[in-house]
């Protein structure tokens, strides 16, 4: 997994998206889930070639399911991307890079 990736907690959540100086995508997952370890190393992809743009965050749901609760997260993986504190986007489901950074441009 990539170094500049961030794991969010309940208690680290609030403070680092609202600290955040670029849009931060939060990917919610689960060790046992299969397309969210599809998706993993696209992340680490993204994270690693967008890094001045964007900055990727993962929410384990099995360690942080008051985030789950408060996000209304019902399928995995799902993907929030906030911006100046704020979801600007939601994504559902496993997507292939070109895909992930299509729906990603509008806010980068």
């Amino acid at each position: 997994m990539s170094a500049s990736i961030v794991h969010l907690t309940e208690g680290s959540f609030d403070e680092v998206i609202n600290a955040a100086d670029r849009p931060v995508l939060v990917d919610f997952w689960a060790d046992w889930c299969g397309p969210c370890r599809q998706i993993a190393p696209i992340l680490d992809e993204i994270s690693a070639e967008k890094a001045d743009s964007i900055q990727i965050a993962k929410v384990d749901v099995e360690a942080n399911g008051g985030l789950a609760i408060r996000f209304g997260v019902k399928s995995i993986p799902m993907m929030l991307l906030f911006k100046d504190g704020e979801i600007a986007h939601s994504m559902i489901g496993a997507r292939n890079k070109e895909q992930l950074l299509s729906d990603l441009a509008p806010y980068l």
